[in-house]
């Protein structure tokens, strides 16, 4: 019995004794009125993290920024992404929505790089409705820190993707910027030979966040004592080389940052000698069920990575949700995955053509675990690498940004029942009309469904997801470009915006108390 419970029962044998009447947790009478349900109202305030995206002088950086339009917003707001640890002295602000994206492009310096600077952010968001874009170049571009309130916070979302054309990690890099958090899952990374992985940790406040980076390869937790107490000074951004954590080479390891104070975004950066790079975004939190999302078609390996992070083994059942329904991998119909340890099984072709999700449930015992796959397309030396961490639904709504009339694909995957969704193709960036779809996602199935496409379409358009159904909806979009031969491609998974807050009744916090 706690001390609440001591308490309460203390002061109600007190009032007993003076007044001779006292009730405990009497329920109420079956006239009282029922609980009245809470009310859903657009967020206010919404903070994002992008990392440090290249320090490749080759690096091409393009940011697109999108706030889908909410019922129930105001008229005002203000928005803002410049670099970290610099003020800016400019954001949107009612009078400024009308902006062209080139004067948020930042200044050049001697050597032709365009810089972020504390006058310029990197780019100014738009109206609700219409997305914003912005860029940099060269291998100093720094993290950013962005922040919306009033009618541009609900559902922001900042699409940053990079484009190297050489070198380490060359290829098509992309990433969601990130609100900060407490806690991140990243299986997936590595400390082998040919990998040069970062996790990149941003801090947004005004304070020092201090957080552990802790390893688990395939045997347990990795031995490394410098990934305890990191210190992130405040509005800066700090990259880890996870080879300087640890002495052992492995190939696929579970990074998981637990932050003792404060709040940072992060995000793991994999870079490959020879199979390109791209940004290993955070899995969703430890479950039994698990969903990867739109694996693409024309996939030639597909690797699973997975961590049990409790003290029990997990045993997996393999499926896949293909057009035509669920089907298990033949050769590959389970896992099993030792408590505190990673495991990793090599899929092949597994979509074989076709659209697909995997679907990762239990076999007998729920036990909670993270997985992501890391995905090859290409074959010889013009491979190129992505991943695909496992993410929640959709929710209410998702929204991808820095979409193009070609090289975008949008799957949708509805493994627990059939469902309806709405897809709406923003204006663009340039100009150009929205424009909407309904699809039907047959249980068990994924799609990669025909996107609408906005009339008179002029630059970058976002696309935003809303289910009209109960059934759980997962997502993902794939931008696709090759270069010279190299087929470059980066996919980003939608799970929920947060673009509403669910608020009680001001009254549902008063007891009320029937005599």
């Amino acid at each position: 019995m706690n001390r609440t419970t001591l308490s309460l029962i203390a002061g109600t044998a007190a009032l007993a004794a003076v007044t001779g009447f006292a009730v405990l947790n009497q329920p109420p009478a079956p006239y009282a009125d029922p609980p009245k349900a809470a009310a859903e109202l657009p967020v206010e305030r919404t903070s994002l993290l992008c990392p440090a995206p290249s320090t490749s002088d080759l690096a091409e950086t393009s940011y697109t920024s999108f706030t889908p339009v909410t019922k129930g917003t105001g008229s005002d707001g203000t928005a803002a992404l410049a670099a970290a640890g610099e003020e800016s002295a400019d954001s949107t602000t009612d009078s400024e929505t009308d902006k062209t994206d080139k004067g948020d492009k930042g200044e050049k310096d001697g050597k032709g790089d365009k810089k972020a600077t504390s006058a310029k952010p990197v780019l100014t968001p738009k109206a609700p409705g219409t997305p914003a874009t912005g860029d940099t170049s060269g291998g100093e571009a720094p993290a950013l820190v962005g922040t919306a309130e009033g009618k541009f916070a609900p559902g922001w979302t900042v699409q940053e993707t990079t484009e190297v054309a050489a070198g380490s990690g060359r290829g098509l890099q992309g990433v969601t910027c990130t609100p900060p958090d407490t806690e991140f899952w990243f299986p997936g990374a590595s400390t082998a030979a040919d990998r040069t992985d970062y996790v990149h940790l941003t801090n947004p406040d005004d304070s020092a966040a201090v957080a552990d980076i802790e390893l688990y390869g395939k045997d347990g937790a990795l031995a490394t004592t410098v990934g305890e107490g990191i210190t992130v000074p405040a509005h800066s951004s700090e990259p880890i080389l996870l080879s300087t954590l640890t002495d052992e080479k492995q190939d696929d390891l579970t990074v998981h940052v637990s932050v003792r104070s404060g709040r940072v975004g992060a995000s793991v950066q994999a870079l490959d000698d020879k199979l390109g790079g791209d940004w290993l975004a955070a899995a969703t939190d430890p479950a039994s069920s698990q969903v990867v999302p739109g694996i693409p078609k024309d996939a030639t390996a597909v690797r699973l990575i997975a961590y049990a992070p409790g003290d029990a083994d997990a045993d997996l059942k393999i499926q896949l949700a293909s057009p035509s329904g669920l089907i298990t991998p033949a050769g590959h119909e389970t896992l099993h995955i030792k408590a505190g340890m990673t495991a990793a099984v090599d899929l092949g072709d597994v979509t074989r053509g076709e659209a697909g999700s995997l679907i990762l449930t239990p076999t007998d015992q729920s036990v909670p675990i993270v997985a992501a796959v890391r995905v090859l397309r290409g074959k010889g030396a013009q491979q190129e690498s992505a991943f695909i961490p496992a993410t929640a639904p959709v929710g209410t709504r998702a929204s991808a940004a820095d979409n193009s009339a070609k090289g975008s694909t949008l799957s949708l995957t509805a493994p627990q029942g059939a469902a309806k969704v709405k897809v709406t193709a923003s204006a663009g960036s340039g100009g150009g009309t929205a424009a909407s779809k309904t699809y039907t996602i047959k249980s068990g199935t994924t799609q990669d469904v025909e996107l609408p496409v906005p009339s008179g379409l002029k630059g970058a358009y976002a696309l935003t997801v809303e289910p009209l159904t109960t059934t759980p909806v997962y997502a993902s979009r794939t931008l696709a470009a090759t270069e010279e031969g190299v087929p470059g491609f980066t996919v980003q998974t939608l799970p929920a915006d947060r673009g509403t807050v669910a608020v009680p009744e001001a009254d549902e916090d008063v007891a009320v108390l029937q005599k």
